[in-house]
């Protein structure tokens, strides 16, 4: 075959390569331009996905955080309650001292004193023994709400005069003192050996009660409620009985 026979079946030739070559190509780009898409549906439903994924998680956040602060809640009017009661009872038992206090009689001066100092002579020597005489200032003190200094008079009058009466009376007293200073610990403890030495005396009930009023400030309520079913049984007519029911109904 000659030359210029050739030349048309050659460039017929590369012309069929080219255009197989450009269909190659935009197949080529077709397949990615779809896997493009496949990848940014697929990207998207990630996204979606993951998002979804934190609103639930902002959601449970959210509820726990709810959940957290109704307990906060629930435990902060629980508390108000606690102290509630705390608060009354306090008053409730320093009412009821207060009240004891005001009771105590100031020291009276003897009939026969009087009448000589009316009659214009001179008077008489005091009937008032040292013990009774030092319990009265003691008691004073105590009136005027100096229970700090009330306490070391009425140790006094205990070391001073512990055969007497009077030693009895300041033990009582000792331990109210230690009971408007709030120091429980110490009040339990004398009361405790007052109802224990004396349980005869008129006081010995009321010594009991405050015993377990005194348990009860330190928590100590499974003891006060010992200590109030032994004052119920010793002395069941007392009024500090009638008042120890009302508290173990209470406990």
């Amino acid at each position: 075959m000659s030359l210029p026979r050739l030349l048309p079946v050659a460039a017929l030739s590369l012309l069929l390569g080219a255009c197989a070559t450009t269909s190659d190509i935009e197949q080529t780009r077709r397949e990615l331009d779809a896997a493009k898409q496949q990848t940014s549906a697929r990207l998207t439903e990630v996204e979606s996905r993951l998002s979804n994924e934190r609103l639930l998680d902002l959601v449970k956040e959210v509820a726990t955080l709810r959940s957290e602060m109704a307990a906060l809640r629930g435990q902060n009017e629980m508390l108000q309650h606690q102290q509630g009661e705390v608060l009354k009872r306090q008053n409730d038992l320093y009412a009821d001292l207060d009240l004891r206090l005001g009771k105590l009689e100031q020291p009276a001066s003897s009939p026969a004193a009087s009448g000589e100092a009316e009659a214009g002579a001179s008077p008489a020597a005091p009937l008032v023994s040292p013990a009774q005489d030092a319990l009265n200032k003691a008691l004073a003190t105590l009136r005027n709400r100096e229970f700090a200094r009330a306490v070391p008079e009425l140790k006094a009058v205990m070391d001073k005069f512990p055969a007497n009466s009077e030693a009895q009376e300041a033990s009582y007293w000792l331990g109210v003192a230690h009971t408007y200073l709030k120091q429980y610990d110490a009040a339990i403890d004398i009361h405790r050996r007052f109802a224990e030495q004396y349980p005869a005396h008129v006081r010995a009930p009321e010594a009991l009660r405050l015993m377990a009023e005194n348990q009860i400030e330190l928590q100590q309520k499974d003891q006060a409620k010992v200590t109030l079913r032994k004052l119920i049984k010793l002395y069941p007519n007392s009024a500090a009985a009638t008042k120890a029911r009302e508290r173990l109904a209470k406990l």
